[in-house]
């Protein structure tokens, strides 16, 4: 098994399939997007939101998709530690086997940015993680599950293949 703890900046090469040029992430960026999250919900409705997210995962994060299915769960681990090298604020340890890759999230940079900073964070906010991985990782023959949040939690990224109970939403903490 592998593992590291996340919190400097990327490196100037990187396991991200996306060009990016800065070296972090600008964490006013968890404003726009709980504020997006809080205007669907608000207009269009929990399932409107859902899909929003099934959306993002399956269009935006198809490059992710398509390097985890070539890369295999080595690829999984190393585009999450590149990933969370650059989101400011993230404590993160990345825990990688054959089978599965977790992430074991001691302090969700977003949670924190947006509590810091006195925001009302969408209740579901969390549920995200969940839509949005689990559109990324389908593609690619994985299964994703999450278990906790409101600051921290446990993803897993796991082999099809692999036995594995469906997502219960009521694992996934409201944000407050």
């Amino acid at each position: 098994m592998k593992s590291a703890a996340m919190s400097e900046a990327a490196p100037a090469t990187t396991s991200l399939p996306y060009t990016d040029t800065k070296p972090a992430g600008h964490a006013d960026f968890y404003f726009a997007i709980n504020a997006t999250f809080r205007f669907i919900l608000r207009h269009r409705g929990e399932e409107a939101l859902r899909s929003c997210w099934r959306d993002i995962g399956g269009s935006y994060y198809r490059p992710v998709s398509k390097q985890w299915t070539e890369q295999g769960m080595h690829g999984v681990a190393e585009y999450w530690r590149a990933f969370f090298k650059a989101e400011p604020g993230a404590e993160v340890e990345v825990v990688e086997s054959a089978d599965e890759v977790r992430l074991e999230v001691a302090r969700c940079p977003a949670i924190h940015h947006l509590r810091t900073h006195g925001r009302e964070i969408v209740p579901q906010f969390c549920q995200h993680c969940y839509f949005v991985n689990e559109a990324i990782a389908s593609p690619a023959g994985l299964t994703a599950r999450v278990c906790g949040g409101n600051g921290t939690c446990t993803q897993r990224f796991i082999k099809r293949t692999v036995e594995a109970e469906a997502q219960n939403l009521e694992d996934i903490a409201t944000a407050s």
